[in-house]
């Protein structure tokens, strides 16, 4: 309750003051569901040109989101809008088949679609030999 009120309070008292110290962007946030088939990532980016400043790898088990929202008129006298880079990455099942991976950007919601192979192998079990 703490972490939420502080920055609440910081926040109204810079508009009192009439002061802008800058803020930290905040992380790209996701959801996530996994079927036996798909594992399903969704992220909310709104304002975004999927062509420009969306940029998805896949590497070594590793998904990677990385976005920049950029500021598009200058001049303005206040804007509360948050400008800059973004990037998230997060760990993929060992199933997952990265090289048919998929994404679609519509009403400002990313969504990336991981198939998955068969499940891996939960071990084997290895016979011990007595001399």
């Amino acid at each position: 309750m703490a972490g939420g009120l502080l920055p609440r309070l910081f926040e109204d008292m810079t508009d009192w003051l009439e002061v802008d110290f800058p803020r930290p962007l905040p992380a790209i946030r996701f959801e996530d569901r996994m079927s036996d088939q798909e594992y399903l990532l969704r992220a909310e980016l709104p304002g975004l040109d999927p062509d420009k400043d969306l940029r998805i790898t896949a590497l070594h088990g590793v998904l990677t989101v990385k976005a920049e929202r950029r500021e598009e008129e200058k001049g303005l006298n206040r804007s509360e809008f948050r400008y800059g880079s973004l990037q998230r990455s997060v760990r993929l099942p060992a199933n997952a088949d990265e090289g048919k991976i998929v994404a679609s950007y519509r009403n400002g919601i990313l969504e990336i679609k991981v198939p998955l192979t068969a499940p891996p192998p939960a071990g084997r079990h290895i016979a011990i030999t007595a001399e």
